[in-house]
Protein backbone atom coordinates (compact mmCIF):
# COMPACT_ATOMS: atom_id res chain seq x y z
CA UNK A 1 0.00 0.00 0.00
CA UNK A 2 2.87 2.37 0.79
CA UNK A 3 4.34 1.64 -2.64
CA UNK A 4 1.04 2.43 -4.39
CA UNK A 5 0.59 5.62 -2.35
CA UNK A 6 4.09 6.86 -3.17
CA UNK A 7 3.61 6.18 -6.87
CA UNK A 8 0.25 7.96 -6.97
CA UNK A 9 1.62 10.90 -4.99
CA UNK A 10 4.64 11.31 -7.26
CA UNK A 11 2.51 11.19 -10.42
CA UNK A 12 0.10 13.82 -9.06
CA UNK A 13 2.95 16.15 -8.08
CA UNK A 14 4.77 15.74 -11.37
CA UNK A 15 1.64 15.98 -13.50
CA UNK A 16 0.58 19.32 -12.08
CA UNK A 17 2.82 21.47 -14.35
CA UNK A 18 1.51 19.68 -17.46
CA UNK A 19 -2.17 19.93 -16.54
CA UNK A 20 -1.90 23.56 -15.41
CA UNK A 21 0.71 24.72 -17.88
CA UNK A 22 -0.76 23.38 -21.11
CA UNK A 23 -3.03 26.38 -21.55
CA UNK A 24 -0.18 28.83 -20.91
CA UNK A 25 2.83 27.36 -22.72
CA UNK A 26 4.38 29.52 -25.37
CA UNK A 27 7.72 30.44 -26.83
CA UNK A 28 7.51 33.91 -25.37
CA UNK A 29 5.42 36.53 -23.64
CA UNK A 30 3.20 36.39 -20.57
CA UNK A 31 -0.28 35.39 -19.58
CA UNK A 32 -2.59 38.38 -19.95
CA UNK A 33 -6.07 36.87 -19.98
CA UNK A 34 -7.80 33.49 -19.74
CA UNK A 35 -7.93 33.28 -23.54
CA UNK A 36 -4.34 34.38 -24.19
CA UNK A 37 -1.87 31.50 -24.29
CA UNK A 38 1.42 33.21 -23.51
CA UNK A 39 3.95 32.44 -20.84
CA UNK A 40 7.47 33.30 -19.69
CA UNK A 41 9.54 35.98 -21.37
CA UNK A 42 12.11 34.58 -23.79
CA UNK A 43 15.35 36.44 -23.20
CA UNK A 44 19.06 36.21 -23.66
CA UNK A 45 20.88 35.36 -20.45
CA UNK A 46 22.73 37.61 -19.95
CA UNK A 47 21.27 40.47 -21.98
CA UNK A 48 23.56 42.39 -24.28
CA UNK A 49 24.93 45.42 -22.47
CA UNK A 50 22.53 48.35 -22.61
CA UNK A 51 20.02 46.57 -24.83
CA UNK A 52 16.43 46.20 -23.60
CA UNK A 53 15.89 43.31 -26.02
CA UNK A 54 18.08 40.50 -27.29
CA UNK A 55 17.53 41.23 -30.98
CA UNK A 56 15.08 42.83 -33.41
CA UNK A 57 12.90 39.72 -33.46
CA UNK A 58 12.52 39.70 -29.69
CA UNK A 59 11.83 43.45 -29.77
CA UNK A 60 8.81 42.77 -31.94
CA UNK A 61 7.54 40.03 -29.64
CA UNK A 62 8.29 41.31 -26.15
CA UNK A 63 7.67 44.21 -23.85
CA UNK A 64 10.56 45.48 -21.69
CA UNK A 65 11.63 43.33 -18.76
CA UNK A 66 9.23 43.20 -15.84
CA UNK A 67 10.46 43.66 -12.29
CA UNK A 68 10.82 39.94 -11.58
CA UNK A 69 13.05 39.58 -14.63
CA UNK A 70 15.42 42.46 -13.86
CA UNK A 71 17.84 40.05 -12.17
CA UNK A 72 18.88 39.04 -15.70
CA UNK A 73 20.69 42.40 -15.94
CA UNK A 74 22.15 42.61 -12.46
CA UNK A 75 23.32 39.06 -11.68
CA UNK A 76 27.07 38.60 -11.18
CA UNK A 77 27.49 35.97 -13.89
CA UNK A 78 31.23 35.57 -13.45
CA UNK A 79 30.87 35.14 -9.72
CA UNK A 80 28.09 32.60 -10.17
CA UNK A 81 30.23 30.70 -12.66
CA UNK A 82 33.13 30.53 -10.23
CA UNK A 83 30.87 29.22 -7.47
CA UNK A 84 29.41 26.53 -9.74
CA UNK A 85 32.88 25.42 -10.86
CA UNK A 86 34.09 25.26 -7.27
CA UNK A 87 31.02 23.28 -6.25
CA UNK A 88 31.58 20.85 -9.12
CA UNK A 89 35.16 20.20 -8.03
CA UNK A 90 34.08 19.76 -4.41
CA UNK A 91 31.36 17.25 -5.30
CA UNK A 92 33.72 15.34 -7.62
CA UNK A 93 36.15 14.87 -4.72
CA UNK A 94 33.32 13.56 -2.55
CA UNK A 95 32.35 10.83 -5.02
CA UNK A 96 32.96 7.37 -3.62
CA UNK A 97 31.46 4.49 -1.68
CA UNK A 98 28.29 6.34 -0.70
CA UNK A 99 27.46 6.85 -4.37
CA UNK A 100 28.07 3.18 -5.11
CA UNK A 101 25.79 2.20 -2.22
CA UNK A 102 23.10 4.54 -3.47
CA UNK A 103 23.37 3.15 -6.99
CA UNK A 104 23.17 -0.41 -5.67
CA UNK A 105 20.01 0.51 -3.76
CA UNK A 106 18.41 1.90 -6.91
CA UNK A 107 19.40 -1.22 -8.84
CA UNK A 108 17.99 -3.48 -6.13
CA UNK A 109 14.66 -1.64 -6.06
CA UNK A 110 14.49 -1.79 -9.84
CA UNK A 111 15.30 -5.50 -9.77
CA UNK A 112 12.63 -6.23 -7.14
CA UNK A 113 10.06 -4.53 -9.36
CA UNK A 114 11.28 -6.56 -12.35
CA UNK A 115 11.14 -9.86 -10.48
CA UNK A 116 7.67 -9.21 -9.07
CA UNK A 117 6.39 -8.18 -12.46
CA UNK A 118 7.95 -11.05 -14.43
CA UNK A 119 7.01 -13.77 -11.94
CA UNK A 120 3.40 -12.62 -11.76
CA UNK A 121 2.84 -11.51 -15.36
CA UNK A 122 0.97 -14.74 -16.16
CA UNK A 123 -1.65 -13.93 -13.56
CA UNK A 124 -4.96 -12.32 -14.35
CA UNK A 125 -4.18 -8.65 -15.09
CA UNK A 126 -3.86 -6.82 -11.78
CA UNK A 127 -2.46 -3.51 -10.43
CA UNK A 128 0.50 -5.05 -8.57
CA UNK A 129 1.90 -6.77 -11.66
CA UNK A 130 1.24 -3.77 -13.90
CA UNK A 131 2.88 -1.28 -11.54
CA UNK A 132 5.86 -3.59 -10.97
CA UNK A 133 6.47 -4.03 -14.70
CA UNK A 134 5.95 -0.33 -15.28
CA UNK A 135 8.39 0.59 -12.51
CA UNK A 136 10.98 -1.80 -13.93
CA UNK A 137 10.89 0.05 -17.25
CA UNK A 138 10.70 3.50 -15.66
CA UNK A 139 13.62 2.97 -13.28
CA UNK A 140 15.78 1.37 -15.96
CA UNK A 141 15.51 4.57 -18.00
CA UNK A 142 15.21 7.49 -15.60
CA UNK A 143 17.71 6.41 -12.93
CA UNK A 144 20.06 3.85 -14.43
CA UNK A 145 20.29 4.68 -18.15
CA UNK A 146 19.81 8.43 -17.74
CA UNK A 147 22.39 8.89 -15.00
CA UNK A 148 24.83 6.41 -16.56
CA UNK A 149 24.67 7.89 -20.06
CA UNK A 150 25.30 11.32 -18.57
CA UNK A 151 28.50 9.95 -17.03
CA UNK A 152 27.16 10.26 -13.50
CA UNK A 153 28.93 7.11 -12.34
CA UNK A 154 32.12 7.46 -14.38
CA UNK A 155 34.16 8.69 -11.39
CA UNK A 156 33.28 5.75 -9.15
CA UNK A 157 33.76 2.00 -9.38
CA UNK A 158 30.25 1.25 -10.65
CA UNK A 159 30.98 -1.73 -12.87
CA UNK A 160 28.99 -1.71 -16.08
CA UNK A 161 27.37 1.65 -15.25
CA UNK A 162 29.85 3.71 -17.26
CA UNK A 163 28.85 5.96 -20.14
CA UNK A 164 31.37 4.32 -22.46
CA UNK A 165 29.77 1.15 -23.71
CA UNK A 166 26.58 1.14 -21.64
CA UNK A 167 23.80 -0.31 -23.87
CA UNK A 168 25.91 0.51 -26.94
CA UNK A 169 27.44 -1.47 -29.78
CA UNK A 170 25.06 -4.39 -30.28
CA UNK A 171 21.48 -5.53 -29.78
CA UNK A 172 22.66 -7.94 -27.09
CA UNK A 173 24.35 -5.15 -25.13
CA UNK A 174 21.26 -3.01 -25.50
CA UNK A 175 18.95 -5.75 -24.20
CA UNK A 176 21.30 -6.50 -21.31
CA UNK A 177 21.90 -2.92 -20.12
CA UNK A 178 18.88 -0.86 -21.16
CA UNK A 179 16.29 -1.84 -23.71
CA UNK A 180 13.50 0.60 -24.40
CA UNK A 181 11.82 2.11 -27.43
CA UNK A 182 14.66 4.57 -27.98
CA UNK A 183 17.95 3.55 -29.59
CA UNK A 184 20.58 4.36 -26.90
CA UNK A 185 23.03 5.85 -29.41
CA UNK A 186 20.27 8.11 -30.73
CA UNK A 187 19.14 9.12 -27.26
CA UNK A 188 22.71 10.05 -26.30
CA UNK A 189 22.86 12.46 -29.23
CA UNK A 190 19.39 13.95 -28.80
CA UNK A 191 19.31 14.19 -25.02
CA UNK A 192 22.87 14.45 -23.71
CA UNK A 193 24.27 16.68 -26.43
CA UNK A 194 21.47 18.63 -28.06
CA UNK A 195 18.90 19.01 -25.28
CA UNK A 196 21.17 19.83 -22.36
CA UNK A 197 23.69 21.91 -24.27
CA UNK A 198 20.93 23.90 -26.02
CA UNK A 199 18.47 23.92 -23.17
CA UNK A 200 15.27 25.86 -23.93
CA UNK A 201 16.83 27.44 -26.99
CA UNK A 202 15.47 27.29 -30.52
CA UNK A 203 17.71 24.31 -31.30
CA UNK A 204 16.65 22.32 -28.22
CA UNK A 205 14.85 19.29 -29.72
CA UNK A 206 12.82 18.92 -26.51
CA UNK A 207 11.48 22.48 -26.40
CA UNK A 208 7.98 21.68 -25.16
CA UNK A 209 6.50 25.05 -26.07
CA UNK A 210 7.48 24.64 -29.73
CA UNK A 211 6.68 20.95 -30.00
CA UNK A 212 3.15 21.50 -28.67
CA UNK A 213 2.55 24.61 -30.79
CA UNK A 214 0.39 22.61 -33.22
CA UNK A 215 -2.02 21.78 -30.42
CA UNK A 216 -1.97 25.21 -28.84
CA UNK A 217 -2.78 26.85 -32.19
CA UNK A 218 -5.41 24.31 -33.22
CA UNK A 219 -8.94 25.67 -33.58
CA UNK A 220 -10.34 23.31 -30.98
CA UNK A 221 -12.14 23.74 -27.66
CA UNK A 222 -9.77 23.64 -24.70
CA UNK A 223 -11.36 20.41 -23.47
CA UNK A 224 -10.58 18.76 -26.81
CA UNK A 225 -6.95 19.90 -26.54
CA UNK A 226 -6.68 18.28 -23.13
CA UNK A 227 -8.11 15.07 -24.56
CA UNK A 228 -5.51 15.07 -27.36
CA UNK A 229 -2.73 15.72 -24.86
CA UNK A 230 -3.98 12.94 -22.59
CA UNK A 231 -4.01 10.56 -25.57
CA UNK A 232 -0.30 11.30 -26.12
CA UNK A 233 0.67 10.40 -22.55
CA UNK A 234 0.51 6.59 -22.84
CA UNK A 235 2.18 6.33 -26.27
CA UNK A 236 4.65 9.22 -26.40
CA UNK A 237 7.90 7.23 -26.13
CA UNK A 238 7.42 5.15 -29.27
CA UNK A 239 5.11 7.56 -31.11
CA UNK A 240 7.12 10.76 -30.60
CA UNK A 241 10.38 10.31 -28.70
CA UNK A 242 11.88 7.30 -30.47
CA UNK A 243 11.58 8.75 -34.01
CA UNK A 244 12.85 12.16 -32.89
CA UNK A 245 15.94 10.76 -31.21
CA UNK A 246 16.67 8.62 -34.27
CA UNK A 247 16.21 11.66 -36.52
CA UNK A 248 18.90 13.51 -34.57
CA UNK A 249 21.24 10.51 -34.83
CA UNK A 250 20.83 10.43 -38.62
CA UNK A 251 21.32 14.20 -38.91
CA UNK A 252 24.50 13.83 -36.86
CA UNK A 253 25.67 11.05 -39.18
CA UNK A 254 25.11 13.18 -42.28
CA UNK A 255 26.96 16.08 -40.67
CA UNK A 256 29.93 13.86 -39.83
CA UNK A 257 30.00 12.57 -43.40
CA UNK A 258 29.96 16.13 -44.72
CA UNK A 259 26.61 15.68 -46.46
CA UNK A 260 23.99 18.40 -46.73
CA UNK A 261 20.48 18.05 -45.38
CA UNK A 262 17.61 18.03 -47.89
CA UNK A 263 16.73 21.55 -48.99
CA UNK A 264 13.14 21.55 -47.71
CA UNK A 265 13.86 19.68 -44.49
CA UNK A 266 13.28 21.55 -41.20
CA UNK A 267 15.64 19.95 -38.64
CA UNK A 268 14.02 21.65 -35.62
CA UNK A 269 10.54 20.36 -36.45
CA UNK A 270 9.38 17.51 -34.24
CA UNK A 271 8.24 14.34 -35.98
CA UNK A 272 6.07 11.36 -35.04
CA UNK A 273 5.40 7.87 -36.29
CA UNK A 274 2.48 9.42 -38.16
CA UNK A 275 4.59 11.99 -40.00
CA UNK A 276 7.20 9.32 -40.79
CA UNK A 277 4.66 6.91 -42.30
CA UNK A 278 2.26 9.46 -43.80
CA UNK A 279 4.20 12.67 -44.49
CA UNK A 280 2.06 15.76 -45.08
CA UNK A 281 4.42 18.72 -45.34
CA UNK A 282 7.42 19.30 -47.60
CA UNK A 283 9.72 18.88 -44.61
CA UNK A 284 8.14 15.55 -43.68
CA UNK A 285 8.53 14.29 -47.24
CA UNK A 286 12.20 15.36 -47.14
CA UNK A 287 12.57 13.40 -43.90
CA UNK A 288 12.44 10.20 -45.96
CA UNK A 289 15.85 11.17 -47.42
CA UNK A 290 17.31 11.16 -43.91
CA UNK A 291 15.69 8.19 -42.20
CA UNK A 292 13.88 5.27 -43.78
CA UNK A 293 10.78 3.91 -42.02
CA UNK A 294 11.95 0.29 -42.29
CA UNK A 295 15.38 1.16 -40.91
CA UNK A 296 13.71 2.93 -38.00
CA UNK A 297 11.42 0.00 -37.19
CA UNK A 298 14.19 -2.60 -37.46
CA UNK A 299 16.97 -0.76 -35.62
CA UNK A 300 14.99 1.26 -33.10
CA UNK A 301 11.65 -0.34 -32.23
CA UNK A 302 12.02 -4.04 -32.95
CA UNK A 303 14.56 -4.99 -30.21
CA UNK A 304 12.29 -3.77 -27.42
CA UNK A 305 9.13 -5.00 -29.13
CA UNK A 306 10.56 -8.49 -29.59
CA UNK A 307 12.38 -8.86 -26.26
CA UNK A 308 9.63 -7.46 -24.04
CA UNK A 309 6.40 -8.54 -25.71
CA UNK A 310 7.35 -11.77 -27.51
CA UNK A 311 10.45 -13.41 -26.01
CA UNK A 312 9.90 -12.52 -22.34
CA UNK A 313 6.44 -14.14 -21.98
CA UNK A 314 7.12 -16.98 -24.49
CA UNK A 315 8.22 -19.58 -21.84
CA UNK A 316 4.69 -19.49 -20.42
CA UNK A 317 3.50 -21.27 -23.56
CA UNK A 318 5.50 -24.34 -22.48
CA UNK A 319 3.34 -24.89 -19.40
CA UNK A 320 0.91 -27.73 -20.17
CA UNK A 321 -2.80 -26.95 -20.49
CA UNK A 322 -2.75 -23.42 -19.05
CA UNK A 323 0.17 -22.09 -21.10
CA UNK A 324 -1.88 -20.16 -23.69
CA UNK A 325 -4.03 -18.59 -20.97
CA UNK A 326 -0.99 -17.50 -18.95
CA UNK A 327 0.62 -16.13 -22.09
CA UNK A 328 -2.48 -14.09 -22.92
CA UNK A 329 -2.54 -12.70 -19.36
CA UNK A 330 1.15 -11.78 -19.66
CA UNK A 331 0.61 -9.91 -22.91
CA UNK A 332 -2.22 -7.89 -21.38
CA UNK A 333 -0.17 -7.12 -18.26
CA UNK A 334 2.82 -6.07 -20.36
CA UNK A 335 0.75 -3.81 -22.60
CA UNK A 336 -1.01 -2.17 -19.66
CA UNK A 337 2.34 -1.71 -17.91
CA UNK A 338 3.68 -0.07 -21.07
CA UNK A 339 0.82 2.42 -21.06
CA UNK A 340 1.35 3.17 -17.37
CA UNK A 341 5.10 3.64 -17.64
CA UNK A 342 4.61 6.00 -20.57
CA UNK A 343 2.27 8.16 -18.50
CA UNK A 344 4.63 7.97 -15.52
CA UNK A 345 7.68 8.95 -17.57
CA UNK A 346 5.79 11.72 -19.39
CA UNK A 347 4.74 13.55 -16.24
CA UNK A 348 8.18 13.19 -14.64
CA UNK A 349 10.26 14.09 -17.72
CA UNK A 350 8.35 16.44 -19.99
CA UNK A 351 7.66 18.84 -17.10
CA UNK A 352 11.32 19.33 -16.17
CA UNK A 353 11.91 22.38 -18.35
CA UNK A 354 8.42 23.80 -18.97
CA UNK A 355 6.32 26.00 -16.72
CA UNK A 356 5.29 29.58 -16.05
CA UNK A 357 8.37 30.30 -13.92
CA UNK A 358 10.96 28.83 -16.33
CA UNK A 359 12.75 30.70 -19.09
CA UNK A 360 13.34 30.07 -22.76
CA UNK A 361 16.15 31.79 -24.66
CA UNK A 362 16.44 33.68 -27.92
CA UNK A 363 20.10 32.94 -28.56
CA UNK A 364 22.86 30.46 -27.71
CA UNK A 365 25.82 30.55 -25.33
CA UNK A 366 28.97 28.49 -25.07
CA UNK A 367 28.78 25.36 -22.89
CA UNK A 368 30.32 25.42 -19.42
CA UNK A 369 30.37 29.20 -19.19
CA UNK A 370 28.73 31.28 -16.43
CA UNK A 371 25.80 32.11 -18.72
CA UNK A 372 25.41 28.40 -19.53
CA UNK A 373 25.23 27.52 -15.82
CA UNK A 374 22.64 30.23 -15.15
CA UNK A 375 20.47 28.98 -17.99
CA UNK A 376 20.52 25.44 -16.63
CA UNK A 377 19.09 26.78 -13.37
CA UNK A 378 16.43 29.19 -14.63
CA UNK A 379 15.36 26.81 -17.41
CA UNK A 380 14.88 23.76 -15.18
CA UNK A 381 12.52 22.59 -12.45
CA UNK A 382 13.97 21.52 -9.11
CA UNK A 383 12.11 20.32 -6.03
CA UNK A 384 12.58 18.06 -3.02
CA UNK A 385 10.00 15.33 -2.44
CA UNK A 386 11.12 14.31 1.04
CA UNK A 387 12.55 10.80 0.88
CA UNK A 388 14.25 8.25 -1.37
CA UNK A 389 11.10 6.28 -2.09
CA UNK A 390 9.30 9.34 -3.42
CA UNK A 391 12.41 10.43 -5.31
CA UNK A 392 12.60 6.93 -6.78
CA UNK A 393 9.17 7.35 -8.36
CA UNK A 394 10.30 10.71 -9.72
CA UNK A 395 13.36 9.01 -11.19
CA UNK A 396 15.47 11.52 -9.22
CA UNK A 397 14.68 13.83 -12.14
CA UNK A 398 13.08 16.31 -9.75
CA UNK A 399 16.67 17.38 -9.03
CA UNK A 400 17.58 19.14 -12.26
Amino acid sequence: MRLLTALAHSILIAAAPVVWGFSTLSISGRQNSPTTTICRLAVAVPLHEGAPFTNEESKKRHKPLLNEDLWVRTLDYEGFGREVSALGKELALQSGDDDVAHLEKIVSWRNVAAIVGIVSMGMTPNPITIIALSTWTFASWTMLAHHTCHGGYNRIDAGEFHSRGFALGSVGQRVRDWCDWMLPEAWNIEHNRLHHYRLNEKNDPDLVQRNLAFLRQAQLPMLAKYVVLAALFPVWKWYYYAPNTFKELEINRLNREGKSLPLLFEPEAAITIGSLLCPQTASEHALRDIMKPMDFFVRVLSPFLASRFIILPAPLLLIPTVGPTLYAHAIVNLILAELVTNVHSFVTIVTNHAGKDLYTFDDAVKPKTPSFYVRQVVGSANFVTGNDLNDFFHGWLNYQ
